[in-house]
């Protein structure tokens, strides 16, 4: 098992379902889109399960018949919902802001890898005050989209970090298969969209129920919860 404490100069977090619990909010704004565009409603568990993609990659698995154009309406329509209308509240998981808050102090390089568009990811850091420990970010609508590896191959060349320096913390398969796919280590955590014996599919150094105990594998491997 990789030491944290002597290699990862760099943790990469995934956003909705690992710092952020969003979900329902998500859902709620997939399923209005949909109904906004006039498609047929999908259960919660089909809609939950696209968490971690862009819009479009999302919409094109949920509605494998719609066509760019429609797609990008019900993008379009996603984002007007997540953005203004949608009254489902999103907190931060607990924990969340003392771990960021540690681990910059330590010295640490924090970034962010998610599936937001840049603009709804610069109102939660904004809205949270967590823009202040990242040191890097990427989101879905200005390279390529999970389960791609670009995203954390560029956050590693803007902070001049070797694969094997870097540690991804995600949710859902596209974290830890991106994570694979860049040579980089992962952790999975099982409070968010998909489950503990999904994720150990991609054989993540551990999987943590929360991210306390995040914190206590960061600080000392023997510690993981797996």
């Amino acid at each position: 098992m990789h030491d944290v404490q002597d290699g990862f100069r760099l943790i990469v977090f995934d956003w909705d379902g690992t710092l952020m619990d969003s979900e329902a909010r998500i859902v709620d704004c997939l399923r209005r889109a949909a109904e906004a565009a006039g498609l047929p409603a999908l259960p919660a568990e089909r809609l939950r399960e696209v968490i971690g993609l862009s819009l479009d990659g999302a919409f094109a698995r949920l509605y494998p018949e719609a066509g760019a154009a429609t797609r990008a309406r019900l993008a379009e329509a996603y984002r007007e919902e997540f953005l203004h209308r949608n009254p489902t509240p999103s907190r931060l998981f607990p924990g969340a802001r003392e771990l960021l808050s540690r681990l910059h102090a330590g010295g640490r390089l924090l970034a962010v890898a998610t599936g937001k568009a840049r603009r709804g990811l610069d109102r939660v850091l904004a809205e949270t005050g967590l823009g202040r420990y990242l040191h890097a970010s990427r989101c879905a609508d200005e390279t390529a989209s999970k389960p791609s590896p670009r995203m954390l191959h560029e956050i590693l060349d803007e902070l001049a970090v070797a694969p094997e320096q870097a540690l991804m913390v995600g949710d859902t398969d596209y974290d830890l298969e991106m994570a694979r796919a860049a040579g980089v280590a992962a952790v999975g955590v099982t409070h968010g969209v998909h489950d503990a014996e999904r994720l150990r599919r991609h054989r993540p150094l551990a999987l943590v129920p929360d991210l306390h105990a995040l914190d206590r594998w960061l600080a000392g491997p023997a510690a993981a919860v797996s």
